[in-house]
């Protein structure tokens, strides 16, 4: 079971699956390394998604001929091209290489001979911040969730509109300024600099991503720190939170220099306000946390690590 390739047995049971569900998957086309050389120059921004295709939309033959029904733009820019086709099986990631045909106006891949378990990769990494979600306040129930650097933002910085990008302004655009008449409303955003990186999360380009667990529970995002607040991401339906909920949250700041190697500091915070994405389908949502305690000098500490000036 350690071997990546599935056995005939297995491979037989994967098919039958197929062919009995409306199982959706991800087709990614495979780059053509026949073509890659010095010479050649490609563009920047040419990264390659996978594109999803929901079950109802796929017919898996007996043959193996999995078609694509009504196949959108995207796929049939594959035909003829090597692609990478992934799904899940019993919550576990597979995948095959196969390539996009089309014959009398319809598409489809074939499932080959070998089928693949996705494989994990462990990257282990070392962050200037992270959070723990330790304690739930109302049950007194133990926690252990823990809160990671966002890779798309920068914290203990003053978040700027041009951290969005440009394709995505107008519709971030269209959020803030929801965020910005309710939170008048409601008294409860602060100076509202949080919202930059909120509005980004939620309309961030978010391809679908088979994995080799389906629905494994991974680390809240950490979308923006300060002295008076902590704001969450996460697109997962794993975590439950309620507005008005209090957590214990330990705050971990790594110091780059002296014997002591990071500061933690220890902070109740309530679930002041919760976003969503309002994109259907999607189901990230941002969570800002008000400290509800906190020492004096801890304040000190995170505003002047985050503004880079002295608390007076």
């Amino acid at each position: 079971m350690s071997d990546s390739t599935l056995t005939g047995i297995e491979r037989e049971l994967v098919v039958q699956y197929l062919i009995d569900g409306n199982v959706p998957v991800t087709i990614t086309p495979l780059e053509d390394e026949s073509s890659d050389s010095d010479e050649e120059i490609r563009p920047v921004n040419s990264q390659i998604f996978p594109v999803a295709i929901k079950g109802e939309n796929i017919t898996v033959k007996k043959n193996g001929t999995i078609i694509l029904e009504n196949p959108g733009a995207s796929v049939k820019d594959f035909l003829n091209k090597d692609v990478k086709v992934e799904f899940y099986f019993n919550r576990v990631g597979l995948y095959f290489n196969s390539k996009v045909s089309c014959k009398k106006d319809v598409y489809s891949v074939s499932i080959p001979d070998v089928i693949y378990r996705i494989q994990d990769v462990i990257e282990e990494k070392h962050y200037d911040f992270s959070a723990l979600l330790y304690y739930e306040c109302k049950t007194g129930r133990e926690l252990n969730m823990t809160c990671v650097p966002w890779e798309h933002t920068e914290l203990l910085t003053r978040p700027v509109w041009k951290s969005i990008p440009l394709e995505n302004q107008k519709k971030a655009k269209s959020l803030l300024e929801n965020y910005v008449a309710q939170a008048k409303l409601e008294k409860n955003a602060g100076n509202g600099i949080q919202l930059i990186p909120v509005c980004n999360y939620l309309t961030f380009e978010n391809p679908v991503k088979i994995e080799s667990l389906q629905d494994r529970i991974k680390p809240l995002k950490v979308l923006y720190v300060d002295h008076q607040r902590l704001v969450l991401g996460l697109d997962t339906i794993n975590y439950t939170f309620v507005q008005n909920d209090e957590y214990g949250i330990k705050l971990s700041f790594s110091l780059k220099s002296g014997p002591i190697m990071t500061r933690d500091i220890f902070v109740t915070a309530v679930i002041n306000k919760i976003y969503r994405s309002e994109t259907q389908g999607d189901n990230r949502i941002c969570v800002d946390c008000r400290y509800t305690t906190i020492q004096e000098e801890d304040i000190r500490f995170i505003y002047e690590k985050a503004t880079k000036t002295l608390f007076i």
